[in-house]
């Protein structure tokens, strides 16, 4: 039997997307409008309290093409915390016009295809750039993509077949393309093996949308990808910063 990949796994990610019934919400009178707004604004005040104790994270993206109009990407020590997060969302009232439109559940992972990276015997949750990496800050880039994926199981092609050996080297092939992006592009991977329909949730943000079709496109000539990789729908968004929330709904 081939050696099963470990994991350190870090906060819990929800990507939750919603359209919004934009008919309907145009019926709601301008001062129902304002207060429902402003409920809004006072929940995400809350969740930037949560952000300041160091306890999570969040961020708001307009979704682009009909899949969705909003993102909202919420990041939480348990599983729990996601549920609470997404019930308060749903209590609001303008959530009536935010109608469920795709979720991803996940939690934030390193594998230890890159553990040769790691000092002997150090604990590697008191490593800053793996804290960094487990419990990241979401960047406020201009732009994000989203996609989940998932390793071939197919004849030849069955990643999970592949000794531990060649599995690493291809992981640290595919990386060395990532590493290219550094500085463009923040990526966080999700491990979403038994938690949703596909193994892996990627998030990737950058300032430059074209950066995301550059490193796609290169990282599918790498053989992890071209042989093993099958993704699942890409949705892509604009930042929405907290005080653009208002004119993203102004009628």
């Amino acid at each position: 039997m081939n050696e099963a990949v470990k994991t350190l796994d870090g906060w819990f990610s929800l990507h939750d997307f919603r359209s919004i019934d934009w008919p309907a919400f145009r019926e709601v009178s301008p001062a129902d409008r304002d207060s429902m707004l402003n409920e809004l604004q006072n929940f995400l005040g809350d969740m930037d309290i949560t952000k300041k104790m160091g306890e999570g994270e969040h961020t708001v993206y307009s979704i682009l093409g009909q899949k969705a109009d909003l993102l909202f990407f919420t990041l939480r020590p348990t599983l729990e915390g996601l549920n609470e997060v997404e019930n308060q969302l749903n209590k609001l009232r303008i959530a009536d016009y935010l109608l469920p439109a795709y979720s991803y559940v996940s939690v934030v992972e390193l594998s230890n295809y890159l553990a040769n990276h790691m000092a002997k015997g150090e604990d590697p949750f008191q490593n800053k750039h793996v804290r960094e990496r487990l419990y990241p800050e979401l960047p406020a880039r201009k732009h994000i993509c989203f996609y989940p994926m998932t390793k071939k199981r197919n004849g030849v092609d069955n990643w999970y077949m592949l000794p531990m050996e060649e599995r690493q080297v291809m992981i640290r092939d595919h990386g060395a393309i990532g590493r290219t992006y550094a500085g463009k592009i923040k990526q966080i991977i999700g491990g979403s093996i038994g938690l949703d329909d596909f193994e892996w949730g990627v998030t990737l943000f950058a300032d430059d949308a074209l950066d995301f079709k550059r490193i796609v496109t290169e990282m599918r000539f790498d053989e992890s990808s071209a042989r093993f990789a099958e993704f699942g729908s890409f949705l892509v968004g604009n930042y929405i910063a907290p005080d653009e929330l208002s004119r993203f709904f102004r009628i």
